[in-house]
């Protein structure tokens, strides 16, 4: 008699073979203690576990689907490149559906824009005090009906009151989007740092991009620099781990 690692290991080697596709539906649990001769619990842990690794789902009225690859491609520095948003019209997240080769339009962004009080982190991103108040412009991105990402961006006022960062209207901050519009404002980007981490998600988090049972999420920091050295964006980043592969060219460094 097998163990539920057992069930789980073999289940495991035929959706990585191809034997049940993408969107593909899983044999009925009782079919599958038939088959591994176990016991319904057993079978139970063992597609417990595998939708624990992010390899499957339950659907109501359908089962436990195989889960959807590849992912979307999430670029590195290329997704920031001038010739995108200062002398084009392409914002980051076109930049990866592009590269992709997946559709999209403009409303598959949409924001909601308040002035808040800056908590500790971002406090200390831009050292001011806590609690002094910052523009946040918080997206969250869909491609099609599905959530990818959510992205928060912060801005001192003196930055961008008046401009279109502070626009809800669904979209892009106009042309070349928010890094065009602090170019205007005379706080042309010029240099960044991202952060980059794994962990659970929260409830509120599974439940805006849609989340199955034990998927983690990737989250991420960006903090974006004049040439000066003047910070002009702090902004984190949640995504759902699945949807993305993250993927950075760079030149070595000598």
């Amino acid at each position: 008699m097998s163990g539920y690692r057992d069930v789980a290991a073999s289940l495991r080697e035929a959706i990585q073979a191809g034997e049940y596709a993408p969107g593909a539906t899983l044999p009925k649990q009782d079919e599958l203690a038939a088959r591994f001769d176990v016991n319904i619990k057993t079978v139970r842990q063992a597609v417990g576990l595998l939708e624990a690794e992010g390899l499957v789902t339950a659907i109501r009225r359908r089962g436990t689907v195989v889960r959807e690859r590849p992912p979307m491609k999430r670029l590195g520095v290329e997704r920031y490149a001038k010739k995108r948003w200062k002398y084009g019209d392409t914002v980051a997240f076109v930049a990866d559906r592009e590269a992709s080769g997946r559709p999209w339009k403009l409303t598959d962004q949409t924001q909601t824009v308040a002035l808040v009080e800056a908590d500790a982190e971002v406090a200390a991103a831009f050292g001011v005090p806590p609690k002094t108040q910052v523009y946040e412009r918080a997206r969250t991105v869909r491609e099609g009906e599905q959530p990818t990402h959510t992205l928060t961006s912060y801005y001192l006022p003196e930055h961008v009151a008046g401009t279109p960062l502070v626009d809800p209207a669904p979209g892009p901050a106009g042309r070349g989007g928010g890094l065009a519009v602090l170019t205007m404002q005379g706080y042309e980007p010029d240099h960044m740092s991202e952060t980059i981490f794994a962990r659970m998600p929260t409830p509120d988090e599974s439940e805006t991009l849609k989340l199955p049972a034990g998927e983690p999420v990737m989250i991420l920091t960006r903090r974006t620099y004049t040439s000066n050295d003047v910070i002009v964006e702090f902004a984190r980043g949640v995504h759902a781990a699945s949807r993305f592969a993250w993927t950075y060219d760079f030149k070595l460094p000598d």
